[in-house]
């Protein structure tokens, strides 16, 4: 899989000012503030874990994710709107799942899982790509990962969305996301940034 580094910024202006303060991201994140992450190095190899708070920091630290891209059987992607409870990119539209591996939890399982969690249903995929980016959302926090990408298949009559993770789920050709997919302020950054790979993936892999 081929690797990439990116390096992008959300300048929005938001309501509070709590910049790198820890204490400040543990109440934002609630009761998944302490959850333990992978941290990784350039390589992706594991090299300890830190809490979700930790990671997501405005001098966030680098950890491990994986994004799941789902097509139906006319090509079409599955897109989701993040709910506005989110602490970052609130009701943005990001790719069809994305989250973190537990601790010692292999990657493809821990993405199958994660759809069944927020889907609701089971699916296939397989890895195309992995890159490495870092964004920021204001003042507010910061992505920094280590990204494996997967693509799979969807029925879209077998979905059945978690309401506290998914606010709105829509099937996008492909042709229109290249259109619309460059609006940084309707589509989260590590969407923005893979798609051209995937979008080209699925197409020699079908």
């Amino acid at each position: 899989m081929a690797s990439s580094v990116r390096i992008l910024s959300w300048p929005r202006a938001v309501d509070r000012d709590i910049g790198d303060d820890l204490r400040a991201m543990q109440e934002l994140w609630g009761s998944r503030a302490d959850e333990p992450l992978v941290l990784v190095d350039e390589d992706g190899e594991r090299i300890g874990v830190a809490t979700r708070a930790a990671c997501h920091a405005v001098n966030s630290l680098r950890h491990r994710a994986f994004s799941v891209y789902l097509f139906d059987d006319a090509g079409r992607l599955l897109v989701h709107q993040r709910q506005a409870s989110k602490p970052l990119w609130p009701a943005f539209w990001s790719n069809s799942c994305c989250s973190h591996p537990l601790d010692g939890e292999e990657l493809e399982a821990a993405a199958r899982r994660r759809v069944r969690e927020e889907l609701g249903v089971d699916v296939e995929i397989r890895p195309v790509h992995r890159y490495e980016y870092r964004a920021t959302f204001g003042d507010v926090g910061s992505e920094h990962e280590v990204v494996t990408v997967f693509v799979g298949g969807v029925d879209p009559d077998a979905l059945a969305p978690d309401p506290d993770e998914v606010a709105a789920i829509e099937f996008f050709e492909a042709a229109t996301l290249d259109a619309e997919i460059g609006d940084e302020a309707r589509f989260t950054p590590w969407f923005r940034i893979a798609w051209p790979v995937v979008r080209d993936a699925w197409k020699g892999g079908e």
